[in-house]
């Protein structure tokens, strides 16, 4: 009989190259794992989820005035017979929620100093919410976007769902995608709020280093309808340099990088903690869940850890 596989291996793969092979092994160490919702649905014999919107469904809500168009089967005559008024009923749907990852792949997500690059990290944690999301009977999709050019994939259900977004990912978080330039956030952000149905779980998966102005009227807009967190990928790298003298390119220049110099560190870790707090504060802003996850840190530990609290708050 062969050992057990240790709980913290999380790929087999080489850090560099993204495989379908180790996004499959994620998901059996899914299970246990619970994505946040918005409220609990009432009925077990529903979908996981109770809809925003308002429709015929389930779960009564209230009576108003009747409005011209309303279904004439939904009157509330009781009402309408002790008030003198025309009186609907509104009923609080259930459904499936759909889920949709929404995975960078810009030049800076294929970088990385410790175990594997970040792409390929961005990849384990937006796989490992795939099948979070299809264990508990959503349906997930996938909104990959890199400089010029993005992919739409439509959420579906099962097995066959997160499987076209673990293929997705390996076909996009390549690193013979990357361009030159990177496309601003705020881009993305605008195709996937006419892209993304109103109910929906947005996940954005990130290094957050293309985030600008406009990102804040998107995600107020994107937040209005949906439930949104944010998933910042980060190498150590970015938050610390090792000291001393290091040799650095460009591709085409080369230059030496003194990290031993206390004014360039105290600059460099300013910068830093700006770019792990600026996204962090404006999505908390607007009320969106946030997540962190390093190259080194397993994506199953790190979905629950972070996911448990934001389940807890909207319980």
């Amino acid at each position: 009989m062969s050992p057990p596989t240790p709980a913290n291996t999380t790929h087999d793969g080489d850090g560099i190259e993204l495989t379908a092979a180790e996004l499959i092994a994620l998901r059996p160490r899914c299970n246990a794992l619970m994505l946040p919702m918005h409220r609990p649905a009432a009925s077990a014999l529903a979908g996981a989820y109770r809809s925003r919107f308002r429709g015929r469904g389930v779960d009564f809500v209230e009576s108003r005035n009747y409005q011209p168009g309303d279904d004439i089967r939904n009157m509330d005559w009781r009402v309408t017979a002790r008030t003198g008024r025309a009186h609907t009923k509104v009923f609080q749907e259930e459904r499936e929620r759909p889920v949709l990852l929404v995975v960078d792949a810009g030049p800076s997500l294929f970088f990385g100093t410790r175990r594997r690059l970040k792409s390929v990290a961005a990849g384990h944690l937006a796989a490992a919410i795939a099948w979070t999301a299809v264990k508990r009977g959503d349906r997930i999709g996938a909104f990959l976007f890199a400089q010029g050019e993005h992919r739409e994939l439509r959420p579906a259900g099962g097995r066959r769902g997160a499987m076209r977004v673990v293929q997705g990912l390996v076909d996009w978080l390549t690193p013979e995608r990357v361009g030159q330039g990177a496309e601003p956030l705020s881009v993305a952000l605008q195709r996937v709020r006419h892209a993304v149905r109103p109910g929906s779980l947005v996940l954005i998966v990130s290094d957050f280093y293309g985030l600008d102005d406009d990102c804040q009227r998107h995600l107020s807009r994107l937040r209005q309808h949906n439930d949104v967190v944010g998933c910042q990928v980060l190498d150590p790298a970015e938050e610390r340099l090792p000291d001393g003298r290091y040799p650095i390119t460009d591709g085409h220049d080369i230059a030496q990088l003194d990290t031993s110099r206390q004014g360039g560190r105290h600059r460099f870790e300013t910068m830093s903690r700006d770019h792990v707090e600026t996204p962090r504060r404006m999505f908390q802003r607007h009320q969106c869940g946030w997540v962190t996850m390093r190259t080194v840190d397993d994506p199953v530990e790190v979905l629950g850890r972070d996911l448990r609290m934001l389940v807890g708050r909207a319980a």
